[in-house]
């Protein structure tokens, strides 16, 4: 079923378009969120908490992407999750290995002004990706949006765990140089 259609049934208030969003993304959903929470339970609550969100939203709300929307919800019910458990574990921070390794890349800690800016770091990511090869972009979002195994993009893009590392590496440091020359402040 196409998004517009599954947008509708969210309007007409059918639980179909719960169904339908589940049958198209679900599988997207559970395997960015078990990617940041390691537990197949954890990420089976998030996908429920997503499509409750989703529910709450359509309408008034009709996104234009309904697969990044719903992807975008689940993502922020996933590190939720991981920041309350990681808090209630052993004090908190974000552990996350896909962040820690693109932390050097971005914008130090949030200020007032970082806040302001943020709009215009996340243009200047959406612009550096777009000037990519569409494999470097694939590797970019899966590793630091859907928090993807280099092992899994690996196997995804037929090629080697140690040249997803490196071609990560390199994309870090082009990103950290031009966001550099785009004067935003790392």
């Amino acid at each position: 079923m196409n998004d517009d259609r599954i947008i509708e049934l969210y309007f007409a208030r059918s639980e179909d378009a719960i169904t339908e969003t589940d049958r198209k993304y679900g599988g997207a959903c559970r395997s960015m969120a078990y990617n940041i929470l390691g537990s197949h339970e954890d990420a089976e609550e998030c996908v429920s908490d997503t499509y409750m969100r989703v529910w709450e939203t359509i309408p008034p709300k009709r996104p234009s992407k309904l697969g990044a929307f719903v992807v975008g919800i689940a993502r922020h019910v996933a590190l939720d999750l991981y920041r309350a458990a990681n808090r209630l574990k052993n004090g908190g921070g974000y552990n996350s290995v896909g962040y820690d390794e693109i932390a050097d890349c971005l914008p130090a800690a949030e200020t007032v002004e970082s806040t302001v800016d943020r709009a215009a770091v996340l243009n200047a990511v959406e612009k550096f990706l777009s000037e990519l090869p569409r494999d470097k972009q694939i590797m970019f979002v899966r590793r630091y949006y859907y928090c993807s195994t280099c092992g899994e993009i690996a196997r995804d893009l037929h090629t080697t765990e140690s040249s997803v590392k490196m071609s990560l590496m390199r994309l870090r440091e082009k990103l950290r140089k031009y966001l550099e020359k785009e004067g935003i402040s790392i």
